[in-house]
């Protein structure tokens, strides 16, 4: 019953480790034979390395998937904090880090314009440099500020995941004959549709970290003023203890 109480309390924690399992049973299999014709994402056959670097990233960024999720379990967290460790080395040397380094390299040659390599340029610097900063913070045993700025590089990571929710919005609204007439719309507006769930994923994942966030530190500040007037109130509430008062003894009369 303990576990269920947990687990009503973090509602996201299903869905979220069903959103991660989803995309490695469906989607990672497409670049795992090292096909173009698989893929799932737009890739340019002219530039030899970019379908290389785009498995690459895809598969460090699965890494990563992988790892997060076994950092943000709290009941594995605390448990295993050896274990918790290790995912955490795992998730920023062969996750984060060669996955970033891997989407910046090809995202000068993405295919749908500025507006798109803008916002993927600025995700993968922010992934890149939260999940830095994150690491340093934990080897200087500055444990708060590592989960804050941990917690950013999640939400940038999963971001990725989160695009495909916002894909259909977007093209329902700005594209919608892809449903109706099951065609393509012109080109300048398939860039719109790209444009917007390169932006919009990443920037509200990451607002709803720094919710999270703030709301931690807010918590963490009402538990030090508590200790803070317990401790004022503790002297005036005990109780008062008398020292004896040892009487001297009456000499006897003299006769």
């Amino acid at each position: 019953m303990a576990s269920i109480g947990r687990a009503l309390r973090r509602p996201w924690i299903i869905p979220f480790y069903f959103l991660v399992f989803g995309f490695l049973a469906f989607r990672l299999p497409n670049y795992l034979g090292f096909d173009p014709g698989k893929s799932t994402a737009a890739t340019r056959l002219d530039l030899p390395f970019y379908y290389p670097l785009l498995v690459a990233h895809i598969l460090f960024g699965s890494v990563a998937f992988v790892t997060a999720s076994i950092q943000v379990w709290p009941w594995l967290r605390n448990r295993s904090p050896k274990l918790h460790r290790i995912s955490g080395r795992v998730y920023v040397l062969g996750g984060a880090l060669p996955a970033g380094l891997a989407i910046l390299t090809i995202t000068p040659f993405l295919t749908h314009g500025p507006g798109q390599k803008a916002g993927n340029a600025l995700l993968g610097l922010l992934w890149l440099g939260t999940t830095i900063v994150g690491f340093r913070r934990a080897r200087q045993g500055r444990i708060v500020e590592h989960r804050e700025w941990m917690l950013r590089s999640f939400a940038l990571c999963f971001s990725i995941l989160a695009s495909r929710f916002w894909l259909g919005p977007a093209i329902l609204w700005l594209e919608p004959e892809v449903f109706t007439m099951g065609v393509d719309g012109p080109p300048a507006v398939q860039d719109q549709v790209s444009t917007l769930t390169s932006w919009v994923p990443w920037v509200v994942n990451l607002l709803i970290a720094e919710w999270f966030n703030h709301r931690a530190r807010y918590k963490a500040l009402g538990r030090q003023a508590a200790k803070r007037a317990a401790k004022a109130v503790a002297p005036a509430l005990a109780p008062e203890t008398k020292t004896p008062v040892l009487e001297r003894p009456t000499p006897d009369p003299v006769p």
